[in-house]
């Protein structure tokens, strides 16, 4: 299943060459354009100018809601069919952490990454071009992953960052030890791969979305597809992961058209 990743690598370049503005799309989706955007994703400085979450970190052991926290972690989309030992296993390697809205968990560009467990709150994956021109690629909320698993297992710096869209909560690892973890495990490492790839799918799909598709036709697949996140995500940041502006996303609103 891991040789399936790098096939699907090239949609984080692809999303590079999007902008943001729904009236100034860089060029049309030819074969020499298309060639043009799988090169390799250039690192943007402006990324490391941003506030990075280093707060606290507990084990899950010593953390006043470590109850909470183990039910939490049962519930994850990767880790919910671990039998009891397994976690067990997992659990001293994990570290929790409470972040801000508009921290970092991750700067694009960078080469030591972790593999993160949502406990709570919403997180955002960006990518951030050298003119500083910024694009959402999914929104990760309870129960979700977040990573950089293909970038870390391919040696290439990580293509986008993570940030806090709201206050969140987040347990972690380093990817070094997560990777040991699922290595040893079969059906772990199984289940946690496909997700990686059902991802990747899934940005893909947005992002040929974003070209073929008109403002309305973005809201309606959104709901379609995401229902449960409408109300919770700040309709700013909808909008700007639609590729609409937050007036247009209001005017649709109120107009009836989503």
């Amino acid at each position: 299943m891991l040789t399936a990743l790098p096939r699907l690598l090239p949609c984080i370049p692809f999303i590079q060459a999007c902008h943001l503005s729904e009236s100034n799309m860089p060029f049309s989706l030819t074969a020499v354009n298309f060639r043009k955007m799988i090169l390799p994703l250039s690192i943007n400085s402006t990324a490391f100018n941003q506030p990075t979450c280093h707060p606290a970190m507990t084990s899950v052991d010593h953390h006043p809601e470590k109850k909470i926290i183990r039910v939490q972690l049962k519930q994850n989309i990767v880790l919910k069919e671990m039998c009891d030992s397994d976690m067990a296993a997992l659990e001293p390697h994990l570290v929790v952490t409470d972040c801000n809205k508009g921290d970092f968990l991750l700067h694009q560009g960078v080469h030591d990454m972790e593999q993160y467990f949502i406990l709570d709150g919403i997180l955002k994956r960006v990518v951030t071009s050298q003119q500083a021109h910024e694009m959402i690629l999914r929104f990760a909320v309870q129960r979700d992953i977040e990573t950089c698993y293909a970038a870390w297992r391919l040696k290439t710096p990580a293509p986008y960052s993570i940030v806090c869209v709201t206050k969140a909560r987040v347990a972690k690892l380093p990817m070094q030890q997560w990777v040991a973890f699922i290595e040893a495990r079969s059906a772990i490492k199984q289940r946690f791969e496909y997700e990686v790839m059902n991802l990747m799918s899934e940005i893909m799909g947005h992002t040929i979305t974003l070209h073929l598709l008109d403002a309305p036709g973005r809201v309606h697949r959104f709901l379609r597809k995401h229902s449960d996140l409408y109300d919770l995500i700040p309709k700013k940041e909808l909008a700007s992961y639609l590729n609409l502006s937050p007036e247009t996303l209001s005017r649709l609103k109120h107009q009836g058209k989503i």
